[in-house]
């Protein structure tokens, strides 16, 4: 018999922050990024949120920062910065719901955008198992700007939940998907049971049409 799971964005549904926005403040810190440079990226971020900007070209001007890094001192960086200034940020209704689906026998993960050196350290505090999001391909231990796709945003979160439903005898249609971003329509329409939670303008109205629940754990936080 397949099993049921939930499947949680991160940024705005775990969390009550973007993370993208909180890693790159940190590069500027650091002086790693010139404030130009992180005021772009900020925007290409904003308008990826909406499904107004093609995925694959905005990963590409973002990654083109960390090309040549070291992964495991970028992974370092990223376990800092999500126990430091993301664990903080964990929504209560959040961490309700994760325990709801647990104790219902459901498989967890967090399938989000963000790249996987945030989401496992988030996953691994929340005691989900599953992790699906962005990876970046490595090469000799470094990164060569360039995501393994298809990248996990709008279509490629359905196709990666699939890869994970397949390996882990997951019914997507008896499942769970809780998400703020109209970007998720595609994992939104594909699971059996979705619930928007602090949605953005169009995935609200989107919503609203199709009858479907919402949330607002930051109202609940507060």
């Amino acid at each position: 018999m397949s099993r049921v799971g939930a499947f949680f964005d991160l940024d705005r549904t775990l969390v009550a922050c973007n993370t993208g926005r909180l890693f790159l403040k940190d590069l500027r810190r650091r002086g790693e990024i010139s404030i130009g440079r992180a005021l772009r990226a900020m925007g290409w971020m904003a308008r990826y949120h909406l499904s107004l900007l093609d995925v694959d070209a905005m990963a590409s001007k973002i990654l083109s920062s960390v090309r040549g890094w070291s992964e495991s001192e970028f992974e370092e960086r990223c376990r800092r910065l999500v126990e430091d200034e993301v664990l903080p940020l964990l929504l209560p209704a959040a961490l309700r719901t994760i325990e709801k689906h647990r104790n219902d026998g459901h498989v967890l993960a967090i399938l989000s955008m963000s790249p996987t050196y945030v989401t496992r350290p988030i996953a691994r505090t929340l005691g989900i198992d599953e992790v699906i999001s962005t990876q970046l391909e490595v090469e000799g231990g470094r990164f060569t700007g360039r995501v393994i796709t298809p990248a996990c945003f709008g279509a490629g979160k359905v196709h990666w939940a699939e890869a994970m439903g397949r390996q882990r005898d997951v019914d997507l249609g008896q499942s769970w998907f809780y998400t703020d971003s109209y970007s998720d329509l595609p994992m939104l329409e594909r699971v059996g049971h979705r619930v928007i939670v602090n949605p953005d303008p169009r995935l609200r109205r989107a919503a609203r049409q199709r009858g479907w629940k919402v949330e607002n754990w930051m109202e609940v936080a507060a």
